[in-house]
């Protein structure tokens, strides 16, 4: 069995692949730059050339695959055509399973993240391979920034107001990737997929305050304000606006997740949020 990896060179798409590895899998990863991942080429993963863009390539690139997971892509406004590209490769190819990393509740979920995800998902659902959906939770990771300066400042800001989002390691969803690309009886299945922890900004504060050893507080914005907040630290305006919304979006639950999906995917917990903000 062949799984490949789509945008392999990227934090997630590495993961899955290194997982995939150690795994005793020699998967096929596809990235637009090959030197990037020259480290997972010394160990063994097959490199092949592609960009979503580009559906010739895409073709070469899933030739003689089986399974494949489609990380989405990360040009807001692009994406639905892009992802549509893999997948019409997949079909040519003759795919037996595609995989995609969604949003919680992609196909109900308001929040501007999610937008692209509802409208991949769409696609897919009239796909002519199996799919299956990988409904990622925020990765503890995204915090990382935030709570680096946190330490320093002693408050972390945000506009989650009193609500929780239930994250985990970016390995924990690259594991649970692995395990499914690699496992049957997945097709057609849809997992809503985050950590044990469901945290409050108090909660992410305090979790901080563990792993760096400085006292953090937890001070909530409007979601404009901290929009501007996260454009004085120096974000893009339209990015600045996607993770000001995402916050407010986890006010209201939506990347509250309780399914147990995760857990039972990786055979153990998830990893804590303290611990990510240690390393």
């Amino acid at each position: 069995m062949t799984v490949a990896v789509t945008a392999a060179g990227g934090k997630l798409g590495r993961l899955v692949v290194e997982a995939l590895l150690a795994a005793g899998e020699r998967p096929v990863a596809i990235v637009r730059d090959p030197a990037k991942v020259a480290d997972l080429a010394a160990r063994g993963a097959q490199v092949r050339q592609a960009s979503y863009d580009d559906p010739a390539a895409l073709d070469a690139a899933l030739a003689g695959v089986d399974r494949v997971l489609l990380i989405s892509g990360n040009e807001f406004g692009k994406r639905v055509a892009q992802h549509t590209n893999v997948l019409r490769a997949a079909e040519r190819a003759g795919v037996e399973l595609l995989a995609y990393t969604s949003i919680p509740r992609a196909d109900s979920n308001p929040m501007l993240l999610a937008a692209e995800h509802r409208g991949t998902e769409e696609v897919l659902a009239s796909a002519a391979v199996p799919t299956v959906l990988l409904r990622n939770s925020w990765y503890w990771e995204n915090y990382a920034g935030a709570v680096a300066n946190a330490a320093q400042s002693g408050v972390l800001h945000g506009a989650m107001a009193q609500g929780r989002v239930s994250g985990a390691a970016r390995a924990d969803y690259a594991e649970a990737a692995a395990r499914v690309l690699t496992g049957e009886g997945h097709e057609g299945r849809i997992y809503e997929l985050g950590g044990d922890q469901a945290l409050t900004g108090a909660d992410l504060a305090a979790a901080a305050t563990e792993a760096k050893g400085s006292p953090v507080r937890y001070a909530d914005l409007a979601k404009d304000d901290y929009a501007a907040a996260l454009r004085a630290a120096g974000l893009e305006e339209q990015y600045a606006a996607v993770l000001a919304d995402a916050d407010a979006g986890i006010g209201e639950g939506l990347l509250e997740v309780t399914t147990g999906d995760l857990t039972k995917l990786l055979g153990r917990p998830a990893t804590s949020a303290a611990t990510v903000f240690a390393q």
